[in-house]
This record gives C-alpha cells, sequence and structure tokens, in this order.
C-alpha cells in the first residue's frame, strides 16, 4: 500500500471571545482563539435531535493572525482551512498534559457583509446606489436556444 498522509481541516463556526494578536519575541504575529462548531447527534427517536457545539482552539500565525485580528471579532462566522497539531509537555509538578489544536493557513468571511453575530444586518454606513433600470425584451423568438 502507498504511503498517504494528508491532515487537512475545513472547519465552520463562530469565535468564541474577543481576539487579542501577540507577537513572538521574533516579532511573528500569532493568535489564538476558539470557535464554536455546531454539530448534530442522533437520540433514540428521531424528535430526540438536539443541538450541541464542539469547542475548537485554533492558531494562526504572521499574515493570516493578522488578517484574522483586524477582520474579525467574539460572534463573527468564520470558515478555517488548516492543520490538526498535537502538542504534550510536562508542567513543573511533573504533570504531562496534552493538547490538539488546528494551526489555520487560511480564513475566510462567512457573513454576509455588514451582519453581526444575530444575522441581522448593521445599517450601512454609505451610501448605497440604486440598481440600474435594464430595457424589458419582448418575446424570446429570436434566442437561439
Amino acid at each position: 500500500m502507498a504511503n498517504f498522509n494528508l491532515n487537512k481541516v475545513i472547519l465552520g463556526g463562530r469565535i468564541t471571545a474577543d481576539l487579542e494578536l501577540k507577537q513572538t519575541q521574533s516579532g511573528i504575529a500569532t493568535i489564538q482563539f476558539t470557535i464554536a462548531v455546531n454539530r448534530r447527534f442522533q437520540g433514540k427517536d428521531a424528535q430526540d435531535n438536539n443541538q450541541a457545539a464542539d469547542f475548537i482552539t485554533v492558531r494562526a500565525w504572521r499574515q493570516t493572525a493578522e488578517f484574522i485580528s483586524r477582520f474579525f471579532k467574539k460572534g463573527s462566522s468564520i470558515c478555517i482551512v488548516g492543520s490538526i497539531q498535537t502538542r504534550n509537555w510536562t508542567d513543573a509538578q511533573d504533570v504531562k498534559h496534552y493538547a490538539t489544536d488546528v494551526v489555520a493557513d487560511e480564513a475566510y468571511f462567512v457573513d454576509a457583509k455588514g451582519e453581526n453575530a444575530t444575522g441581522a444586518f448593521d445599517a450601512p454606513a454609505f451610501q448605497t446606489q440604486q440598481a440600474p433600470k435594464f430595457e424589458e425584451i419582448s418575446g424570446d423568438d429570436d434566442l437561439p436556444f
């Protein structure tokens, strides 16, 4: 069997807390946050279907971190494309800890422009133009399809 290695994650959810962009000692931008991702689970009856959420830690670096901190906030919907990374360490009390994070390579908007966390739209901060008026063509006899 061929050696097949693939570590790709696509998540869509809402940011659960205010974001804070940080810098490493060498000046690299980084951000860590949690997104809530709804999941469905099946009960014994179809009526027992309920919603639950997984809270997933996401880490981003460099331009991706700067983009997220600039354009997203608590409650924003976000789509993350990245990979799963596991870490482990031993603390001062000799207790071993494990963590699993998603390292974001890409981040995308999910909400429509101006939409807030409740799904309602904010009032536009600019004057919108009216759609142009088009001439109505009567009959479609000359159309080739």
